[in-house]
């Protein structure tokens, strides 16, 4: 039976690229000089660290635009509020990868809504959807893509004939 995966994910080597350019441009950066700005990531996390504010905003365009070039996906990104203290600014950035339960229940909501005839399964951190016809599927990809209700970039794996 025809299927295919629906999945989010982020490549970590081309995001430890992209973290890595970003902090060599801050480095050169005149209006860095002095000021300790850094971008660091741990696991899934990112925190962006300078004395101001604004700096801290500067870094995040420069990390968004190094990231784009990368082919990473913005939406996947989660920034908190910046936090400052003691004459120093942070930031956390959260990557989201995976697709979370909630999630996975309004894809799989979207496919039944659309009467498509095809079936939609939670698996794990992925949503597999099955079909008869290979051309149902394809409007599947279609109708996923196409949709503005999901917040998160998807893509489509494991497609089986």
């Amino acid at each position: 039976m025809p299927s295919f995966d629906v999945v989010s994910e982020i490549n970590e080597h081309e995001l430890n690229n992209a973290i890595d350019q970003a902090n060599r441009d801050i480095d050169a950066r005149y209006d860095f000089k002095g000021a300790d700005a850094r971008i660091e990531r741990a696991e899934w996390e990112l925190t962006l660290h300078a004395k101001t504010e604004f700096q801290i905003e500067q870094m995040s365009t420069i990390l968004y635009q190094k990231l784009a070039k990368r082919g990473i996906d913005i939406r996947s990104l989660k920034a908190d509020a910046v936090q400052t203290a003691n004459l120093k600014a942070s930031q956390k950035i959260t990557v989201r990868h995976g697709i979370e339960s909630e999630l996975a229940k309004k894809i799989v909501k979207l496919v039944k809504d659309a009467k498509l005839k095809v079936q939609a399964q939670i698996q794990g951190e992925q949503v597999r959807v099955t079909g008869k016809k290979r051309d149902d599927l394809q409007e599947a990809i279609a109708m996923l893509r196409a949709t503005e209700q999901i917040d998160m970039p998807l893509q489509f794996t494991n497609f089986r004939d």
